[in-house]
């Protein structure tokens, strides 16, 4: 019935997003997800191209950036990404995603995101780590990248968001901007308070 592979999806998508009324929040994640699956490149793929062309504009794209899991973000390839799905993308952000090797857990602070991304986003999903708890230090700092964002979008640089020197420094307090070492260590000392807290509780 189709040509192409991104040609079904696109209608079926679409049909789905229709019968559902057009719901505010309707999320597609494309076969090619990120920069490695696509060939030869995100701008160059006839397949990302035609889910750009087809689907919906009210349906938001899923991506995980230039890998399945990506050790940072840049402005420049989410730049790519929207010229091509015509929309700014769904990060999918797998950074602390252990369900691939549960051996490991990531208990690191966000980081790795240059600052301003907010702006070319549609949204933003973080896949945790498999144990809850490990999830306290991901958690709370990205909701303190996120809030020096909204600061960063209220407040724009106009020489430009593509500051990646500044991806995993620890510097920030001086100008405001996110600083992966102080969400750390403001993250640590909330979760002592809650591990002592808990332990304070009856029966722990």
């Amino acid at each position: 019935v189709f040509p192409t592979l991104a040609q079904a999806q696109a209608c079926v998508a679409n049909e789905v997003y229709q019968e559902l009324g057009q719901p505010s929040i309707f999320l597609f994640c494309p076969t090619e997800y990120c920069s490695s699956l696509c060939s030869p490149s995100p701008s160059q793929s006839c397949y990302l191209q035609t889910i750009g062309q087809e689907l919906l504009p009210g349906i938001g794209v899923i991506w995980t950036g230039p890998k399945v899991v990506s050790q940072e973000l840049s402005a420049v390839l989410l730049e790519e990404v929207e010229a091509v799905l015509r929309r700014c993308p769904v990060i999918w952000d797998n950074l602390y995603a252990n369900d691939y090797d549960c051996r490991r857990v990531f208990l690191g602070p966000y980081m790795g995101r240059a600052p301003g991304l907010m702006s070319r986003l549609h949204g933003l999903l973080l896949n945790p780590n498999c144990e809850l708890q490990a999830n306290f230090i991901p958690i709370h700092t990205l909701g303190t990248w996120f809030q020096s964002e909204l600061g960063s979008c209220a407040h724009p640089d106009p020489a430009g968001t593509e500051a990646v020197a500044a991806l995993g420094d620890n510097q920030g307090a001086q100008d405001g901007s996110y600083s992966p070492q102080e969400a750390l260590e403001l993250a640590l000392r909330d979760w002592v308070a809650e591990i002592n807290q808990q332990a304070l509780e009856p029966g722990r």
